[in-house]
Parts: C-alpha cells; structure tokens; sequence
C-alpha cells in the first residue's frame, strides 16, 4: 500500500490520558506497517516533544488550537453546526491535511475523533476509518438530562447536531470503530448505520505491572485511589459524589480510610474537596505508585463511555477495582470488578475490600490475569490490518522532513473544548 494520513483531535504523545493512550497506540502499529504522515492538533500551550513524534512518523504537522469555548458556540449557532465540530474547525489544519494529500501518496486515511472528519477529502480513493471511539453524541443527551436552564438546551441541541454529523460521517467511512460493543450497539440503536467494527482498548501490561519499577507512596491507613484527568467534567461529577456521598458510608466502617483523588488540573471543586480524609494531589509524576497503594481503586462514573482506560489500569497493577455500572460495562473482566448501581452498593463493595484485604488482593491478581488474557494493544489491533490495507511485516521509514517550516507549527497558548479521559 502507500502512506497513511492519521488525523486527530490531540497530539497523541504522550500516552498520559484516555484519549491519547488510544490514539498512540492506534498510530504507532499504523506506523509499524506503512509511512504515516500525522495532522494534529496541540492543546493550550503544552510543549510537543517533536523527536518522539519523529519515531512515530514519516511526518507530522502539529497545529496549535486557539479557538475558545465561547467562539466555537457562537460560530455553531450561526451555521448550524455541532460545537464539538465548529471547535475543531482551523484554517492551518485544513492546509495541512490538503497539502499532505497533494504531495504524498495517501491510500489510507484514519481519522481519530470525529470532529476531525471534516477534513475529509469531498472525493477519495483512499480507505477512510472513522475511530469514533465512544457515541459522543449520547454523552451530550446525558448532561442534558442532568442540566436545566439554556445549559439543557445546549447540551440538547449538540446530541442532534453531532449525532447528524456522525451518521453523515459514518454513511461515508469504509469502516467506523467503537471501543466496545455496546457503543457500536448504541450507535446501531440510534441510527448511526454504516459498516461498523469494535476495536476495544488495550493496555501495557508490561508499563502496568506491581513489579515493575516505580515511585512507591506510603499510605497511612487504607486509602481509595481515582485517577483521572481532573477538569473532565465526569471524572469531577464522580470524586464529588464519592466524597460526599459514599465515602462518609466507608468511614463510618473504616474512620482511617482516606480517598486519594489523583491526576492533572483538579478544577476548583475538586480542590475543595481536599482535607483532612480527601488527598487531591494535582499532577504526579507517577501513578503507578498511587494505584499501587491502594487498598482499592474507584471507578464510580455516572456518565461513562466505552472502556474506562482507568479502570484497566488499575486492573493490570493487580489492584480491586470498584466500579459504577456504566464505568464497568464495555470491559470484559470476567468476574474480577466489583460493581455498584448507586452509593450504598459502592460504598458496600469498597467496605468488603477494606474488611478482608487479602481477598482484596486476590481479587487483584485475577483481575490482573484477565488483562494480560485479554486486553493485550497488538492483538487489539490486528484487525487495522485488512481495515486500512496494512502490510503484516513492519515497514517502517525514516522521518521526512519532520522539522522543515512547512512540516510543523510552534505551539502558542490556547484555549477550547477538549476531550478527556
């Protein structure tokens, strides 16, 4: 086959959350097999390590996304358009995925995220992959469920647009990916049609493994670990309601059981939850140590799509994992989560782990053991290989011209809607 063009909505290095694990993996076995060129966005004014996108790719274009919230709705509301798309809407990026399909010889094309599918070529003879990953547009229908006011409407209105432009997207694609089957199920149920294919989440269970070297943290009492990105509005609903709903039910067990809320940019809510039982730690270095140290992990997500990259996580550290219902329903663990409908069957599975720890961890090693079973990221991704017409053998070219002025863009402060995870 010819080159690969990868469009996504994040630089996918590094690997450090949901959405990024994902997409790097995803363009790290596409650039095993055939010469990628990558067209990205870059968040805010985060650096871009351009030597390890380099070892990824034959090229790559990072563009800085300036665009704010309040721009991206208006503009939406003027044409009519989703704001998760208007968002992602850039001259820079549509210049650079036109000039990369006019100098390079393109016969496959995957797109990370949908909002990235605007900028598909009208006419193509490439294979186009839309990795839709979760059904957004039913995320949107939940916010709006719980918001009142014109924020229901919004969240309303953006679960018609986006679900639109998805189905039109979809009707386009030579395939469309979810990461479980009950996403593509949903999105069969609502109309998304097309030619649908599951490609799950994996995990490296070699980085994810209790024996490997890291950081240890030293926990004075049992101690409940969540880990997340922490201005993701979900991952805030979920340490809230741990923290004043179910933890006070664990406590009134346990008194010495403190919640350990771990990853980057807690917004001011989450910060308020600190003291003296509620540890918000911000961005750490290493959150391997954190799960290590758990007693128990926590997944407990009202809103949740797909396959919770936290909770594999956790899994592969060979630590228990309590979980919502929707946080554990795309993962096929076979018996090694437990589960909670509400705060008082969380805050039970969390106190049943806290009163006999070595079954606790015995629950841990088998979660563990289905991970490696099951969720390894090659044999996740084997089946891109007929998708986008990948060559088995490993392929791999040297970088062309990944530094040159016309290749990449500085990154410069921005701001605007992101994704999570």
């Amino acid at each position: 086959m010819g080159d690969a063009l990868f469009l996504a909505h994040r630089t996918p290095f590094p690997p450090d959350r949901g959405d990024r694990i994902r997409a790097y993996n995803f363009l790290r076995y596409i650039g095993a097999r055939a010469r990628v060129h990558l067209v990205a966005f870059s968040d805010g004014d985060e650096p871009v390590d351009h030597t390890a996108l380099d070892a990824l790719t034959a090229s790559h274009t990072i563009v800085p996304r300036t665009k704010s919230n309040a721009r991206a709705a208006i503009e939406a509301l003027a044409t009519g358009r989703a704001v998760s798309v208007a968002a992602f809407d850039h001259p820079a990026l549509r210049a650079a995925v036109s000039r990369v399909l006019a100098t390079q010889p393109i016969d496959a094309i995957h797109v990370f995220s949908s909002a990235l599918a605007q900028y598909l070529p009208t006419h193509t003879k490439a294979r186009v992959v839309m990795d839709f990953c979760d059904v957004d547009s039913a995320k949107f229908g939940e916010y709006a469920r719980e918001a009142r006011g014109p924020k229901r409407w919004l969240c309303a209105r953006e679960e018609r647009r986006l679900l639109a432009f998805d189905r039109a997207i979809a009707r386009r694609a030579d395939a469309s990916l979810f990461v479980s089957d009950a996403e593509a199920a949903l999105f069969a149920e609502i109309g998304g049609g097309g030619r649908v294919s599951v490609i799950e989440n994996g995990i490296d269970t070699e980085l994810f493994d209790p024996a490997a070297d890291f950081a240890s943290v030293e926990a004075d009492g049992p101690l409940i670990v969540f880990t997340g990105q922490m201005d993701y509005q979900p991952n805030v609903a979920a340490v809230t309601w741990f923290a004043t709903d179910i933890l006070p039910i664990v406590r009134a067990r346990h008194p010495d059981a403190r919640f350990a809320i771990v990853g980057r940019a807690p917004t001011p809510a989450v910060q308020a939850l600190a003291g003296e039982h509620v540890i918000v730690t911000g961005e750490v270095a290493e959150v391997r140590g954190w799960i290590a140290a758990a007693a128990a992990v926590v997944a407990p997500l009202r809103i949740a799509r797909g396959i919770q990259n936290k909770v594999l996580e956790a899994m592969a550290m060979a630590r228990p994992v309590v979980a919502s219902t929707p946080a554990a329903e795309g993962i096929d663990h076979a018996g090694t989560l437990r589960t909670g409908a509400d705060a008082n069957e969380i805050a039970r599975e969390v106190i049943a782990l806290l009163d006999d720890r070595v079954a606790g961890d015995l629950l841990g090693q088998a979660a563990r053991a289905q991970v490696q079973r099951r969720y390894g990221w090659e044999a996740r991704l084997q089946p891109l290989d007929a998708l986008l017409g990948l060559q088995p053998n490993p392929v791999r070219a040297e970088p062309v011209e990944a530094h040159a002025p016309d290749t990449h863009f500085d990154t410069l402060s921005a701001n605007g809607v992101g994704r999570r995870r």
